[in-house]
């Protein structure tokens, strides 16, 4: 090959080379200027949602959390399991929930780390927050926060003074937040997230009488166990094509109305068989709580009366819906304020 053979060579090869670069430089640009978006668009709300989701502890975590479950650490006993104030390693305090053995056995082979990721992203003022759980072989453990709140059950029915810590502007707040809290679940989760039993004992109250939603989405654990249910879920429930619903909760809603009006136990029922009649011939002075003194201006007293008979008396397909009952609560609860 002669030399002007070789520079032509030479010269093309150059030539490819720059396209080559030019094209691998338009290349890098292009992906470049995309990064920022799938950036934006995709990765940033994973990394939101990882924030949100509970965390996975182990069963030592929870064991050393609890001085190995001392019966000294036990804060409340339900249907579902036992609740115990923990100390977390950086010194967080918690609530933690054992689910009973019996129901862990029966559900072994239910999803339950994807139920309870999926609960604990619910994200409301009103509702308490699940941050973490725990699997092991029979042992399914929640992890919740705890600020040492008591339950509307604990003040109506249990402590002598808690009826008149409870003034009628305090109820109504609790009615108010407790409704937000359930709207919540209902309508801004999706999917939409049923409590399967609203009653006094599953709402915990803080030191600004701001009403806190527990146990909610558990009914999984225990689709048909009558304790601790009867009377706070409607007739329906216990239908075949019932069970848990959106309508069941705003009907145990309306009986924690009841409760807080008249400031007596439900009793497997029987406060709606006592109160309807009452609230129908406007008995009010025989239906509020006598703990308390009646105020001056009832009218704010009768519509929250209305409210609980429309949660209560009405079917599943007449039953308001907890949207609807919480424009009426908020209203009210801004007259009782002013």
């Amino acid at each position: 090959m002669s030399f002007g053979e070789i520079t032509i060579v030479y010269d093309v090869v150059l030539i490819f080379l720059a396209i080559s670069i030019g094209i691998l430089a338009i290349l890098l640009f292009i992906s470049c200027k995309k990064k920022p978006i799938k950036a934006e668009e995709t990765l940033q709300p994973a990394a939101t949602i990882c924030k949100l989701c509970a965390c996975s502890y182990t069963l030592m975590d929870i064991d050393a959390a609890t001085d190995g479950f001392n019966n000294r650490r036990i804060i409340g006993k339900g249907r579902l399991g036992t609740v115990y104030a923990a100390v977390m390693p950086r010194g967080k305090l918690v609530a933690v929930k054992r689910i009973h053995p019996r129901l862990v056995l029966s559900h072994a082979g239910f999803g339950f780390s994807s139920a309870i990721k999926c609960l604990s992203l619910a994200d409301h003022p009103n509702i308490v927050p699940i941050i973490g759980y725990s699997e092991a072989p029979g042992e399914r453990i929640i992890v919740m926060e705890y600020e040492g709140m008591l339950s509307l059950e604990f003040y109506l029915h249990h402590n002598p003074d808690g009826a008149a810590l409870l003034n009628w502007s305090r109820r109504l707040r609790i009615a108010a937040g407790a409704a937000r809290g359930i709207e919540c679940l209902h309508q801004v989760m999706a999917p939409p997230i049923v409590h399967g039993c609203i009653k006094p004992s599953n709402l915990l109250i803080d030191v600004k009488f701001c009403a806190k939603l527990c146990d909610y989405g558990l009914q999984f654990l225990a689709p048909w166990e009558r304790l601790g249910v009867v009377g706070y879920v409607d007739n329906e429930y216990w239908e075949k094509s019932g069970g848990a619903s959106k309508e069941s909760d705003v009907y145990g809603f309306g009986v924690v109305l009841l409760e807080l009006l008249s400031g007596r136990r439900n009793e497997g029922g029987l406060i709606v068989t006592w109160a309807l009649p009452l609230i129908k011939v406007m008995k009010f002075d025989e239906l509020l709580d006598p703990r308390l003194v009646i105020p001056s201006d009832i009218k704010p007293l009768i519509r929250l009366a209305k409210v609980a008979s429309a949660c209560v008396g009405n079917s599943r397909p007449s039953r308001p819906s907890i949207t609807q009952i919480v424009a009426i609560l908020n209203n009210l609860e801004m007259e009782m304020c002013i």
